[in-house]
């Protein structure tokens, strides 16, 4: 199939997911802002799975809101709404922005594009070697390093990886990893049991086991071009986390030895479109561990603009097929914090998801002259 003609991708109705921002946020927020940010004048779509998803009622930001069939519902179901959503806004494109989403949407992406809507998304092969259950074995096989890991299909599994992974001095926790979402801590051999069962039933088998290891998170934000290149890279420190260990505020870093290993990763998976590395250095060592791949951008990528270097917008070029051109390094010291705020706004439009799956905000009006 012939490359399609690049597109203006400031003037293109793009589709955005993951409207949730509560306590532990989605992308599609920051994702969205980044785009206005960066001069996106064109239809800018919400794709929601729930009709309380705070970031639909953000005044001015999205054109149009559409309720969505879960992932789990199969391809079949997504890719009928989304025809319907192309047929009524001119859908051009599509940068889903949950790890829920990945598999779909790379196993659509060839019909999607047949039917103009286009993405830049990891491919199939890289999102499995990512996976949390093959990481450390692709780590390994890299020669990058990663803590010790395990994956458990059964209690009697986690006995025998909790002997392997434990901390016999009981200072360093093991972390107990769902398939897609959520981790805990465990210093015993009963908190791994219970945090088996609670996150098995949420999100499946298996279970990754991880040691925990002395040292302290970093971040990194990239976006790959797909054949091995880094198009563009921002490092943060977590300088504050929510109870549930998500961060709510950091700070850029500009090493040279974050980007680099960046470098080595993305182009070891030939990386396609956006991912999280999550990153531990070694408290004793100063060796650099990865913990995990997240493959979309993280919560805090409108840092990234803040930074100079607007990683969803160079990614919505890539998706309509121009070229981001040179991205600059990173601004390192640059704080962000999150803020908390209730929207207001009319029942109508929480009738209207609820009933009619979807709903068109008038266009925002021009600013006076105050003169």
């Amino acid at each position: 199939m012939n490359a399609p003609l690049p597109l203006d991708w400031k003037r293109a109705a793009i589709a955005v997911s993951g409207l949730n921002s509560a306590d532990n946020p989605a992308p599609g927020v920051p994702v969205a802002r980044s785009l206005r940010e960066a001069g996106h004048t064109g239809p800018l779509v919400g794709l929601a799975y729930d009709s309380l998803d705070s970031g639909i009622y953000r005044e001015g930001l999205f054109d149009h809101v559409y309720m969505m069939p879960f992932p789990s519902s199969g391809a079949e179901a997504v890719l009928q709404r989304l025809l319907r959503i192309r047929d009524e806004t001119g859908l051009q494109a599509v940068m889903p922005a949950l790890d829920s989403e990945m598999d779909l949407y790379a196993s659509l992406e060839e019909v999607l594009e047949r039917e103009g809507i286009r993405s830049h998304l990891p491919r199939a092969d890289s999102l499995e070697l990512r996976s949390k259950a093959r990481l450390a074995s692709f780590c390994e096989q890299q020669r990058i390093l990663v803590p010790p890991t395990r994956s458990v299909y059964d209690l009697a599994g986690l006995e025998k990886a909790w002997k392997e992974l434990a901390d016999p001095t009981g200072q360093q926790p093991v972390y107990i990893k769902g398939q897609y979402y959520e981790a805990e801590k465990a210093r015993t051999i009963e908190e791994a049991r219970a945090s088996f069962r609670s996150i098995s039933r949420r999100w499946g088998l298996p279970i990754v086991m991880q040691r925990g290891l002395p040292g302290h998170e970093l971040n990194i934000c990239c976006l790959g071009d797909g054949m091995g290149g880094l198009v563009g890279a921002v490092a943060m420190r977590k300088l504050a986390l929510t109870a549930k260990g998500k961060a709510w505020a950091g700070v850029t870093v500009g090493e040279p030895l974050l980007y680099d290993f960046a470098r080595r990763v993305i182009h070891a998976l030939r990386w396609r479109g956006p991912c999280e590395l999550e990153v531990l250095r070694h408290e004793h060592t100063d060796q650099l561990h990865l913990i995990e791949i997240n493959p979309r951008f993280p919560a805090w990528c409108s840092l990234c603009a803040g930074a100079g270097v607007n990683l969803p917008a160079a990614h919505a070029s890539l998706v309509l097929g121009q070229d981001p051109g040179d991205l600059p390094a990173a601004k390192s010291g640059v704080i962000y914090t999150r803020l908390s705020i209730d929207q207001v706004c009319d029942l109508s439009t929480l009738q209207a998801l609820n009933t009619a799956g979807q709903i068109h905000f008038p266009p925002a009006q021009p600013q006076g002259d105050p003169r």
